[in-house]
Parts: structure tokens; C-alpha cells; sequence
């Protein structure tokens, strides 16, 4: 596979519910639920690109661009945009879509750095 191709068949979605037990009193998404998330589906992301132990090392910037209502759908997409020799970073989007409405909305973005580890916990080639 070559490295464009690894890069397109990482590309990760991940859809959720955003139910009552996750929001806050304002009822929109807990921010730090979204964060929660976005890292998982960073790690997905990254482990679907090289196939190695990950770990997180790094959220490098989060916006969030609009509040979260509760009862809505979200999307999650993670996509690999930077490969280095032990470390990549993914980028993860939130969209907002209405359950009984048309559309989507970006509401977060943020950028997540993850290193691959050997079984030592020592780093190691993203790629081989």
C-alpha cells in the first residue's frame, strides 16, 4: 500500500449521540467529554495508519467553535496530517447534526500528537 493510500484508508469516522449524561448544565457537551473522544478517535486514526502501540503525548490545539447541544448526532473524523519518525499527529473534526434536520456544522477541531512504543514503552519508527 503506497503512502497516500495508508493515508486515505486511516481517515476514521466515529458517530455518537450526545445524550443528557454527557452535557453540562447549559445542556451542550462537557468539553472535556469531547476531548475524550476526539483522543480516542485520534488514536484509532493513528493506529489504523502504522498499526503500532500508541500513546497520547499531546492535545496541540482545540477550538471550540460552537456549544454542542444535547440531542444532537456528532461525527467525529480523524485524519493523519503530519508522519514523523516516532510520532504523528491527527487532526479530529466535530460535526453537529440535528436528528430530524438536514446538515452538518463543524463545531470543534483539534490536533492530537501520539508516539508508537515498543512492548518497553521506549519510542520507535512510525514506519518501517
Amino acid at each position: 500500500m503506497t503512502y497516500e493510500e495508508k493515508l486515505l484508508a486511516a481517515e476514521t469516522h466515529v458517530f455518537k449521540t450526545v445524550f443528557p449524561n454527557t452535557t453540562n448544565h447549559h445542556d451542550t457537551l462537557f468539553g472535556g467529554m469531547a476531548m475524550q473522544m476526539m483522543d480516542e478517535t485520534a488514536f484509532i486514526t493513528a493506529t489504523r495508519f502504522c498499526r503500532k502501540k500508541l500513546v497520547t503525548v499531546a492535545s496541540d490545539k482545540i477550538d471550540f467553535e460552537l456549544p454542542i447541544p444535547a440531542g444532537t448526532f456528532i461525527e467525529l473524523i480523524g485524519k493523519v496530517v503530519l508522519v514523523g519518525n516516532s510520532s504523528i499527529k491527527v487532526q479530529v473534526d466535530i460535526y453537529i447534526e440535528q436528528m430530524y434536520a438536514e446538515g452538518r456544522i463543524k463545531a470543534v477541531t483539534g490536533t492530537f500528537s501520539l508516539v508508537a512504543i515498543d512492548d518497553d514503552k521506549k519510542p520507535i519508527r512510525i514506519i518501517d
